[in-house]
């Protein structure tokens, strides 16, 4: 019996250009910082090194601090230094980052779903942000933080996707078995790999990731009303 349903987040409960919205991203922090010291280019890099540390992590720490020490060796600075400057970029110039991104009413109906079933929501996005912006962009699509039982974030996190044992360590965290959890994602390299740990998955289609050229077809798949389907009949 399924007891608590998994969910990303970009490109699947907030639809999203992937691409498009990286560029607006980093553009706008780049410009933000800018003034501050920081060339564009090298902080373009740097994110970027620190975002393959963190997809690399092995479990020894947190993504927090091992994206801070590559970003900063990258840099030549010790950038924690401005780290208010960095959290005024997510309470601020992030927040336009929005009109990059699309929207689904569906997404806070699907939750609503799972919480009349009885069922506990997590938000299993990849945890290569801070809380600020996960939070911020789980408002954008239309859905409240504190409905999560968990949210992964870069602080709350040792392993990323497609590692597995990111999957793990949710199911330690939460204290559930895989059998009992469902992931839903629209990353098919990313999201499905949580079937190799035990759990059930359902590929979200509409803004779909698949790199590789997989065949999606035996994976439960489908729109926002599909999923809803496919949960009433779980």
């Amino acid at each position: 019996m399924i007891t608590t349903v998994l969910f990303d987040l970009d490109g699947t409960l907030l639809p999203m250009d992937q691409k498009r919205f990286i560029k607006a991203y980093i553009g706008r922090m780049a410009k933000k910082l800018a003034p501050h010291g920081y060339d564009p280019e090298a902080l373009t890099k740097g994110i970027w090194l620190g975002t393959g540390a963190m997809v690399k992590n092995d479990g020894a720490q947190t993504n927090e601090p091992l994206f801070w020490s590559v970003f900063n060796k990258a840099m030549g600075r010790d950038c924690q230094q401005d780290e208010e400057l960095f959290l005024d970029y997510y309470r601020n110039e992030f927040q336009l980052v929005a009109q990059d991104c699309g929207f689904d009413p569906a997404a806070s109906q699907v939750i609503t779903l799972l919480k009349e079933k009885g069922m506990t929501p997590v938000l299993a996005t990849n945890p290569l942000f801070p809380a600020i912006a996960t939070q911020s962009r789980a408002k954008w699509a239309g859905l409240d933080p504190d409905d999560f039982a968990l949210i992964t974030t870069y602080e709350n996190s040792r392993h990323s996707k497609p590692n597995p044992d990111y999957y793990r360590d949710i199911l330690a965290t939460l204290d559930v078995n895989p059998e009992n959890c469902l992931m839903v994602g629209n990353d098919v390299q990313e999201d499905m790999v949580a079937e190799t740990v035990g759990m059930q998955v359902f590929l979200l289609t509409p803004c779909m990731i698949n790199r590789t050229g997989e065949d999606i077809s035996r994976f439960p798949h489908g729109d926002f009303q599909e999923l809803m389907t496919f949960i009433r009949e779980l």
